[in-house]
């Protein structure tokens, strides 16, 4: 079975692992074992986060590539962002330079805190 017709199976219930062997064989470890984050998300969520790393993070790209616009590819990253809660998030850490630029392109920010941020 693919990986997306197990996703879709599952339809997002919780699942745990009972066995895993090696693909070709070789012994099997039994036991309760959780999938990990990524897999726990829907196929179309794993598709889409894929895309972003094939993308190397480039939001234009993926923009481009489902034909949606910025907000709509924020949106998704940030709803499953909030699905994968392993990921500690230092939130004393400055914004790259890149984000900077593009919130102030947008109007999210003003010039002073642009400048307050780039400082840093």
């Amino acid at each position: 079975m693919e990986w997306q017709q197990l996703s879709n199976l599952i339809g997002g219930r919780e699942v745990v692992v009972e066995r895993v062997r090696l693909a070709g064989g070789g012994p099997a470890v039994e036991g309760e074992f959780e999938l990990p984050p990524l897999a726990r998300l829907a196929g179309e969520d794993q598709v889409f986060v894929a895309a972003f790393v094939r993308c190397h993070g480039s939001i234009k790209r993926m923009e481009q590539l489902f034909g949606v616009s910025y907000p709509t590819v924020k949106n998704r990253l940030n709803r499953i962002a909030g699905q994968l809660e392993f990921v500690e998030i230092d939130a004393d850490l400055p914004p790259g330079r890149e984000d900077v630029l593009r919130q102030l392109e947008q109007g999210l920010i003003s010039v002073d805190e642009a400048v307050d941020w780039l400082k840093r």
